[in-house]
């Protein structure tokens, strides 16, 4: 047994630990409201402080998907040297390595949101907590390109049937297309309900990594 085996395990364990803490974290978020739009931050603001703890409770698992995503980026890429087409492996464990930094980043400014929301009568709260907003929307959207990259990179290059490859390139589809979502918006930025569809259209890139991640603990 060499230890390749491990590693894919604990792969596996990381992808796996991702995609429950961030489903877990969109059915909190999705049916309380705290989708926090950049376009009302008043109304955010008025969300994050009705229901901090909620809010916190998303946060937490929020951060541990991308914390497991990022763990995930990291072991791929050093198993690398083992993988038929090593150099692609490489780049998909670092392009989803830098997709959990960048979703962690987004989660820092929706924490800061939180601080912001305890003080809605402080002076220009609400033109911070836009900005806030805008760079904490930003940065999930550079996550979301990460991750389709990354998606796209690990389906050429990672050892798997042809059937789960074909899967992975319609996923990196499905999540190409939820990044393009923002772009259309102009400056008026998504609404709420576009937000929904492009968390709905990231879904297929999620599952993806689930199935890989099932496929990894499995592997002898």
């Amino acid at each position: 047994m060499t230890d390749a085996n491990p590693r894919n395990r604990l792969t596996g364990v990381l992808l796996l630990t991702s995609l429950v803490a961030m489903i877990a974290g969109a059915a909190i978020v999705v049916p309380s409201g705290l989708t926090l739009n950049s376009a009302d931050p008043g109304a955010a603001l008025a969300a994050v402080g009705e229901q901090p703890g909620l809010h916190l409770t998303e946060l937490a698992f929020d951060v541990l998907g991308w914390l497991a995503l990022t763990a995930a980026g990291l072991v791929m890429s050093a198993r690398s040297a083992r993988a038929p087409e090593p150099h692609l492996v490489t780049l998909a464990g670092g392009l989803l390595a830098a997709a959990g930094l960048a979703g962690l980043l987004h989660d820092a400014g929706n924490l800061a949101l939180t601080q912001l929301a305890a003080r809605p009568t402080a002076p220009a709260v609400a033109t911070v907590a836009w900005a806030v907003l805008l760079t904490a929307k930003w940065a999930v959207n550079l996550a979301g390109l990460l991750w389709v990259a990354a998606t796209a990179a690990a389906a050429a290059g990672l050892p798997m049937p042809a059937g789960l490859r074909v899967a992975g390139a319609a996923a990196a589809l499905s999540g190409a297309a939820a990044v393009v979502l923002p772009w259309t918006t102009g400056t008026g930025g998504p609404t709420a309900a576009l937000e929904q569809l492009g968390y709905a259209l990231h879904l297929p890139v999620m599952i993806w990594y689930g199935v890989l991640g099932g496929r990894y603990l499995r592997h002898r």
